[in-house]
């Protein structure tokens, strides 16, 4: 069952527009501004956001650009009263998919839902395979090959590879990592993830060209000399 961050401080419209979304097997979790949501997000996992963008503490795009930093493909759409054609250019250079206007009807925004899920499963599901320097990345059968020595890894380990794999030469953030692989972040998992680190560090000594940067009280970066692909 997928999961919805629903964000609209309009409370009579959230009530009506959680219920009708629950209806049609979604859970959703709404929040009323945005340091509130931003907060949610951080601590849980949710497969798409719909953002109001008229907030107060935070609006919506300033809540979509902390998104981002966190999680480049969630999908995000924008609903607001505004129809300004500049509005809409800003929240798309934000990264959101698309943009509703209100008032909107509940079909034209479950539909839109469904579409960006479906694309969001065939995006996740497409990719098996990665090359990343001198090793190949089997994420289907768990294995990590390098000059035809075969690694099996575990799937925290699969898991883990193939996000910053998708963030190669950036920054993936601690939090970020911890919410996906163990749908938490506490002190004793950032220990395991340490330790997840320091395996992978391990498989990945073999290619100079493959290396993991601890970026000290923010994350990790996956330093890759040749391209990935």
């Amino acid at each position: 069952m997928a999961r919805i961050l629903y964000v609209e401080d309009d409370l009579s419209l959230n009530f009506v527009t959680q219920d009708q979304l629950e209806k049609r097997d979604y859970t959703v979790v709404s929040c009323v501004n945005g340091i509130q949501a931003l907060e949610v997000f951080k601590k849980e996992v949710f497969d798409l956001c719909v953002l109001d963008v008229m907030l107060p503490e935070m609006d919506g795009f300033e809540l979509a650009k902390k998104i981002r930093e966190t999680n480049k493909h969630i999908p995000i759409i924008f609903l607001t009263a505004r129809s300004m054609q500049e509005d809409k250019l800003e929240g798309l250079s934000l990264g959101a998919d698309d943009y509703i206007t209100k008032p909107f009807n509940i079909e034209e925004l479950s539909l839109k839902i469904q579409v960006f899920l479906k694309r969001k499963l065939v995006n996740n599901t497409i990719k098996n395979v990665y090359k990343i320097g001198d090793f190949v990345l089997d994420v289907k059968e768990q294995k990590l090959t390098i000059e035809g020595l075969v690694k099996k890894l575990t799937i925290k380990e699969t898991k883990l590879i193939c996000m910053l794999v998708q963030n190669a030469n950036t920054i993936t953030k601690r939090e970020n990592i911890l919410i996906n692989l163990w749908g938490k972040n506490d002190y004793f998992l950032g220990r395991s993830l340490d330790v997840f680190i320091s395996k992978l560090r391990k498989y990945f000594s073999a290619d100079p060209t493959v290396k993991i940067e601890n970026i000290r009280g923010v994350g990790f970066k996956l330093v890759i000399t040749d391209s990935v692909s």
